[in-house]
């Protein structure tokens, strides 16, 4: 007996003892298993930092089967399998194996951060005990994984900001333990899964920045736990749904750039614990609610780019915690409710692009800490509120395009916090305060079109901040401040059409910054500061209108940005001196009206000047004005020159007039044997007694139409080729008449031309390139700048722009009384791709005036030789535009 409890006390001990041995085999080979699945994700990975060279397995492995839970971002339950793995903000890449799934403890997944940029694997949503995964901020592709919705216990969902497409997985809204799901910043499409209905514990939703479409889910009014919902910047349709008034703890709401129209819900007024409501850049119509003004939390509402109506609720100067209100862009209208001033938070307000009128509140910024002020392009009236800036908080105060009336308010000129300053075109007067120079931040001041008198006060001299200054069109009479263009950081100084007097200050050594001056329409008198070429970043110079008396200095030829130079209606004497023509960036230059003399420079820029800009000046003769007889003494041999010169241009004058008047009567005559085969003209009309159907003489009424001549503008037609152009023919037959017409050749400095509107416009350099490449957009496509048929905001440029981007044939823009006239409409696909440089995004890849003369007078169509029966003839296309300076433009 005592034999067989023995037995039996050993068997029991042994059976233990084996099933605990077996137990730890068990665990150490799971644990095995995890640090080889470790290895084979660090193995997919690029780890340019090593910033987990920890992960590898020591010599002799016995004994160590939990060493990796010690590998960095390796976190390990008591039981020594992975719980928690964080590689977040690492600077890895690569891609994320499947053996990932090995990983069966994980609970918490952070890879946020890196530069993933592959698909996330499938397996991933096998981990069912994941509590919480991060794999946001990557460049992730592909679907979303389906499978999360199984993970019972998953609190966190974050895969914001990635390269995710495809649908939003359905099955999300079985995580019902879900409290952030955070989807924004990637390329999902459809629509918002009606199951997210289950997450009610859902706390914070982020779908913004996607390619959803269709409503938004009246459903999700019922997650009641719900914070934050920030699904904006996707293109959804309907309107807001009412139901989400039954999301009682929301604190954050944001729609803005959703594509939403309708009106804005009153029921949002029942969310009193709402602090943020961000609805801009949608299509939301109607009157701002005034149940908005129950929501006591609200700090930050903007409802901006809109088309609401309507005033301004009084019910807004309830929400005493309010910081920001932005109702910018808007069809709002009224007086801003006075309660406004008594907002004691208020930092930001924005109204500018209404139609608000009246003034505003008098006690604007009196007891807050206001930052911001912009209420421009309204009909507002009334002085500027003194108090704007008593919490010495203004940055930005901008006022422009309204109706203000009274002083600047000398308290502005104390406000060390101001950055911005923008008043013009309203109706101020009185003069400028003294000690906007000493506010050391303000850099931008702007006073123009108003009634300020007065003088300049010298102390904006002093400051180092200012960068633009425009105190234009106003009734100033002083003399500048000897200084004031000595600003360090000055890049813009107008002060044009005032009475401002005396001498422009000798002060240009100290201005590294400034691009551009107008001082023009004043009575500055004296000369031209010679330390204006100092300058080197001055690119427009604008001293028209004034007094001013002596030469033209020479060093202002050679400022190496200058491109703009208006001297025009002064007192300058002395000549135009020959460097000007040849000025490195000049594009522009008018000395109208002064008392130069001398010839003008034949050289550069100045061959192709417009006459125009050179007028007034009864001394000037030579390049493009008449020729300076009696200036210079000419030798024999030049005399001799010239009359030759004269007498072959009176030959070829008169020969171009016989052959035209020969060509037309010659081609009746010729027309039955020249024309028994074909037409340009498909009607046809009997002249009954076969007369000449048109007499030569002045301002004929014509029986032909332009279209009937372009249509004949063909290779095949040339008649003759001389100097000024080319000679067509062209067979009437509806009118049964031939007749001959010559093409002029372009002239340099101008372009004469005639649309299907039955207008010449004439072209002169003085136009700004963009302008005169939209001019010829225009002429060539027989449009309007601006056509209904472009689309809404829309003009002949970017209509232009999208054809190309299309890959659209551009024949198909040109006018079309073209016809199929091949050659023509080569020529106008050419002139077509110069106005596309002209109307260029940015200036600085805009030709000069210049050189769109140069490429106008090169734009030819490729023509065959027309020596056919030469079987040694080169029938390769010649070049579109010779050799020229301007071909790289091209």
């Amino acid at each position: 007996m005592w034999l067989k409890v023995q037995f039996l006390v050993f068997f029991y001990c042994y059976i233990v003892c084996s099933y605990l041995g077996l137990a730890k085999v068990v665990q150490n080979t799971a644990l095995n298993d995890e640090a080889s699945a470790l290895l084979s994700i660090k193995a997919g990975l690029i780890d340019p930092l090593k910033r987990i060279h920890d992960w590898k397995l020591p010599g002799n492995e016995a004994g160590k089967y939990s060493v990796h839970c010690n590998w960095t971002g390796v976190w390990c339950n008591s039981n020594g399998a992975v719980e928690k793995l964080d590689l977040s903000h690492m600077n890895v890449s690569g891609r994320i194996s499947d053996d990932i799934q090995r990983l069966q403890s994980l609970t918490s997944l952070n890879m946020c951060c890196n530069g993933f940029s592959s698909s996330l694997p499938k397996s991933i949503a096998t981990l069912t005990s994941l509590k919480s995964i991060d794999v946001s901020q990557n460049f992730l592709v592909g679907s979303f994984p389906v499978g999360f919705g199984g993970a019972a216990g998953l609190t966190l969902l974050n895969a914001s900001s990635n390269n995710f497409s495809g649908f939003i997985p359905e099955d999300l809204g079985n995580a019902t333990s879900l409290e952030t799901l955070d989807l924004r910043g990637s390329f999902f499409e459809g629509s918002i899964p009606v199951s997210f209905k289950n997450l009610q514990k859902l706390k914070f939703l982020g779908l913004s920045g996607n390619n959803l479409t269709g409503q938004i889910p009246r459903e999700l009014g019922q997650l009641s736990s719900l914070e934050s919902i920030i699904i904006g910047y996707n293109e959804f349709e309907g309107e807001i749904p009412p139901e989400f008034g039954n999301l009682t703890s929301l604190k954050y709401l944001d729609l803005a750039v959703g594509n939403l129209g309708g009106e804005i819900p009153a029921e949002l007024g029942r969310l009193t614990l709402l602090e943020t409501v961000f609805l801009y850049k949608n299509n939301l119509k109607g009157k701002i609610p005034a149940s908005i003004g129950n929501i006591s939390s609200l700090q930050l509402l903007d409802l901006s780019d809109n088309m609401l109506s309507n005033e301004i609720p009084d019910e807004i100067s309830e929400l005493k915690n309010l910081q920001l209100l932005n109702l910018m862009c808007n069809q709002l209208s009224g007086q801003v409710p006075a309660g406004l001033g008594g907002l004691t938070q208020l930092e930001v307000l924005e109204l500018w692009n209404n139609s608000f009128s009246g003034p505003l509140p008098i006690d604007l910024g009196k007891n807050s800490p206001l930052q911001w002020l912009d209420v421009s392009s309204n009909s507002f009236s009334g002085e500027i509120p003194a108090s704007s800036c008593n919490g010495g908080n203004l940055t930005k105060l901008i006022l422009f395009n309204n109706a203000f009336s009274g002083p600047i308010p000398p308290s502005l000129s104390t406000c060390q916090s101001l950055v911005r300053v923008r008043m013009q075109n309203n109706q101020i007067s009185g003069t400028i305060p003294l000690g906007l120079g000493k506010l050391g931040k303000l850099q931008r001041l702007e006073l123009a079109n108003n009634s300020l008198t007065g003088q300049i006060p010298d102390d904006i001299s002093s400051s180092t901040s200012l960068s633009f200054i425009d105190l234009s069109r106003n009734q100033l009479r002083s003399s500048l401040p000897s200084t004031i263009l000595s600003i360090p950081n000055l890049q813009t100084f107008i002060a044009s059409n005032n009475n401002l007097v005396g001498e422009i200050p000798d002060q240009f050594q100290d201005c590294p910054a400034l691009s551009v001056l107008d001082l023009s329409s004043n009575h500055f008198s004296g000369s031209i500061p010679t330390s204006i070429a100092s300058c080197q970043k001055l690119v427009n110079l604008n001293l028209r209108n004034n007094q001013l008396t002596g030469g033209i200095p020479k060093a202002i030829a050679m400022m190496p940005t200058l491109a703009i130079l208006d001297l025009s209606n002064n007192s300058l004497t002395g000549g135009i001196p020959d460097s000007i023509g040849t000025s490195p960036a000049l594009e522009m230059l008018n000395v109208s009206y002064n008392r130069l003399e001398g010839p003008v420079p034949a050289n550069g820029m100045l061959r192709t000047i417009n006459p125009n800009d050179l007028v007034g000046n009864a001394g000037l003769c030579g390049g493009v004005l008449p020729p300076c007889s009696g200036y210079s003494p000419m030798t024999s041999r030049q005399r001799s020159l010239q009359t030759k010169h004269i007498l072959a241009g009176w030959i070829i004058g008169i020969s171009s007039v016989l052959a035209v008047v020969i060509a037309a009567f010659g081609a009746r005559s010729l027309y039955k044997k020249w024309y028994s085969n074909g037409s340009c003209f498909e009607e046809r009309l009997e002249m009954g007694n076969g007369e000449w159907p048109w007499r030569l003489m002045a301002f004929q009424r014509l029986g032909f139409t332009s279209g009937d001549i372009l249509t004949c503008i063909k290779e095949s037609n040339v008649i003759g080729m001389g100097a000024t152009g080319i000679v067509y023919k062209a067979d009437i037959a509806r009118l049964n008449t031939v007749v001959a017409f010559k093409k002029l050749w372009r002239s340099r400095t101008d372009i004469e031309t005639e649309s299907k509107y039955g207008y010449t416009l004439k072209v002169d350099e003085k136009i700004d390139i963009y302008s005169f490449g939209v001019v010829l957009l225009e002429l060539l496509t027989g449009k309007r700048p601006v056509d209904p048929e472009f689309g809404e905001s829309v003009d002949i440029v970017e209509w232009i722009r999208r054809k190309i981007k299309e890959n659209r044939n551009l024949e198909e823009v040109l006018e079309s009384s073209v016809g199929n006239c091949k050659h023509v409409q080569e020529e106008m696909l050419l002139v077509l791709r110069i106005a596309l440089l002209c109307t260029a995004k940015l200036p600085k890849d805009r030709p000069s005036m210049r050189d769109v003369i140069t490429m106008l007078g090169e734009a030819k169509p490729r023509r065959k030789s027309t020596s056919n029966n030469d079987r040694f003839a080169n029938n390769k296309p010649n070049p579109v535009f010779s050799t020229s300076p301007v071909n790289g433009l091209l």
